[in-house]
């Protein structure tokens, strides 16, 4: 009874998709067989010694912390916001448009005057 079962049940451990073979009850497995094995039980990898990037990819995802350490931009969450920076930058370039000192338009530089 005790061979049968074990028979069935390297039968249906041996017949799961992907997994590798058993060997045969009295040979000792080899080094690659024992890895495949201990690969199938473990979860890991068996690679061939190249560069894969399975570290880089089973990493957490860092998108999500990233955004949450910037503040918000406070011209999308309030539109009667008028931002400083922005402003001062409009101020300068109309100064220097009046004096003739702006930059020129797209388009409109040396170049395009020859």
């Amino acid at each position: 009874r005790a061979a049968r079962g074990l028979q069935a049940a390297r039968a249906g451990l041996a017949s799961s998709a992907g997994d590798p073979p058993l060997p045969e009850p009295g040979r000792m497995p080899s080094d690659e067989e024992c890895r495949q094995v201990a690969a199938a039980i473990f979860g890991s990898h068996l690679g061939d010694g190249k560069r894969s990037g399975r570290k880089v990819m089973r990493r957490r995802l860092l998108g999500e912390r990233l955004a949450a350490w910037y503040p918000k931009d406070f011209t999308q969450l309030d539109v009667m916001f008028d931002d400083p920076e922005v402003a001062r930058r409009k101020a300068k370039s109309e100064r220097l448009r009046r004096r003739g000192k702006a930059p020129p338009k797209k388009g409109e530089g040396k170049r395009s005057k020859r």
